[in-house]
Formats: C-alpha cells, sequence, structure tokens
C-alpha cells in the first residue's frame, strides 16, 4: 500500500506503527509489524495548504518531539543523529511562521520534511518519557497526541537535563542538550537551558494548552505515572527516571 500524509506530524508513512484506541477502555495500544510499513511513501508539502492552524501547531509539535527524543535517545545513531538535526532546523525556523502566518511553500517544505525525518528517527532510535505519558493520556482524553507532546515537552527536557548532570554526568545525552539549544536557537553560544526556555515559549506562542484543560488533574497524576512507567517509550529516555520526578512532569504540564 502507499501513504500520503496530509498533515506534518506523525511520519508514520515510514513505521510499521499504528495506534489502536479503545475510548470505552480509555486506553490506546502501539501496534507493530513489517506488513504496516507502506511500500511507498508519496510526501508532498501542498497537500498542506489550507490545514487549519490548531492542526498544524499540534502535527507541527507532535513532529518537534520526533525529533528531539531521538536525538537524546538511550538508542541514538548516526543515521537518525544526521536526520534529526536537519529536521530540527527546518522545524525550529519555520513551524512557528507557519502557524501564525499560514504555511508558504518554503515553509511547507520544511515542515513536511521534519515529518517524515521524525518518523524515520523514531523507528530507528526510540523515543522517551513525552511520548511515554503521550500514550496513557491518548486513552483518558480526547486531545490531540501532538498538543499532549507539546504539553509535556518543556518539563520533559528540564527534569532530563536535571537528572543527567545529578545521576550521569559523562552521559553522551547531556551534552546533545546543549547542541540541541544551538539547532533550536541558532545561536552558538545556546545553554542547555535555552533549550527548554526555546521549547516552552513556542508552545506558547502556537497557543497549545496545558494538559488541565483536556481533564487531567492533581489527583490523577500518581495513576498516569504509573502507566507511563509500564510505556514502551520511556525505554529509551536516556536515563530511568524516578517516580517523583515523573511526577513533576505530570505536574508542570498542567
Amino acid at each position: 500500500f502507499m501513504a500520503i500524509p496530509t498533515t506534518a506530524g506523525t511520519g508514520s508513512e515510514v513505521t510499521r506503527n499504528a495506534v489502536l484506541g479503545s475510548k470505552d477502555a480509555k486506553a490506546k495500544a502501539s501496534l507493530r509489524s513489517p506488513h504496516m510499513l507502506p511500500r511507498v511513501a508519496l510526501v508532498d508539502p501542498d497537500l498542506l495548504t489550507g490545514a487549519p492552524a490548531a492542526v498544524l501547531a499540534s502535527s507541527g509539535m507532535d513532529a518537534l518531539s520526533q525529533l528531539i527524543e531521538p536525538f537524546l535517545s538511550a538508542r541514538a545513531n548516526p543515521l537518525t543523529d544526521a536526520l534529526a538535526r536537519e529536521g530540527l532546523r527546518r522545524s525550529a525556523r519555520s513551524l512557528r511562521r507557519a502557524v501564525l502566518d499560514g504555511p508558504d511553500a518554503p515553509a511547507r517544505e520544511d515542515l513536511a520534511l521534519a515529518s517524515l525525518f521524525g518518523g524515520l528517527c523514531l523507528a530507528n532510535a526510540g523515543l522517551g518519557a513525552v511520548h511515554g505519558f503521550a500514550a496513557p493520556l491518548g486513552g483518558m482524553f480526547d486531545a490531540p497526541h501532538g498538543a499532549v507532546c507539546a504539553a509535556l515537552l518543556p518539563a520533559v527536557l528540564d527534569v532530563n537535563l536535571r537528572a543527567l548532570r545529578a545521576r550521569a554526568p559523562t552521559h553522551p545525552s547531556l551534552p546533545r542538550v546543549q547542541e540541541l539549544a544551538v539547532l533550536l536557537t541558532g545561536r552558538a553560544d545556546a545553554r542547555a537551558e535555552d533549550a527548554v526556555t526555546w521549547v516552552d515559549e513556542l508552545r506558547a506562542a502556537l497557543g497549545v494548552p496545558g494538559l488541565g484543560r483536556y481533564g487531567l488533574t492533581e489527583a490523577q497524576v500518581p495513576g498516569l505515572v504509573a502507566k507511563a512507567k509500564e510505556a514502551s517509550s520511556m525505554k529509551a529516555n536516556p536515563l530511568v527516571l524516578t517516580d517523583a520526578e515523573l511526577a513533576e512532569i505530570a505536574s508542570r504540564a498542567l
């Protein structure tokens, strides 16, 4: 079969992944099979013409998350690194402009390629805590997946950065956070913390709300943490986060 994406977010046209959702069970399950890998992926940026701003924002933040997490992943590798770096540059320069001003041809191309590269990256290097939380949240609430990722991403970056510095100062992912900041901000002197600030400011500029808007409450955080710990995406996070760190992420994303 042939896959032709009409949004720029999931990158699923180049993965063997699909998601089965049950509203009755309030659960989502990830399915994987080589039979779900398209024979042809036809990625046409012009199919983004006329996409609503909210769709561009949500899908674009999903793509951004799927470039950042594989780049910092415990399973990062040279192939996905190259794709992630290029995708991050394209997303950083075009996502805000496309949502706020409308996607012109260069922005459409950047967003389409960022999504495509994100799909290739996640399929070959895994994801992390953002998608570890997004899996159970997608079943619990009727919320756009990319918006959920956007709400979680700043806190996940910040908590991972702090945990790496405290418990794994020689971890190869630690200098990558600083490189991520350079890629996102375009400043050679950017510090690792600037990546957190940049992502949070982008989320706010695009009008993506916190998870409380979709119904998550502080009382539900412990149960959410228990579910997120079991998600397959959590296994590729740079290091294992404690329950307290996971709870902090969820609370800060409200």
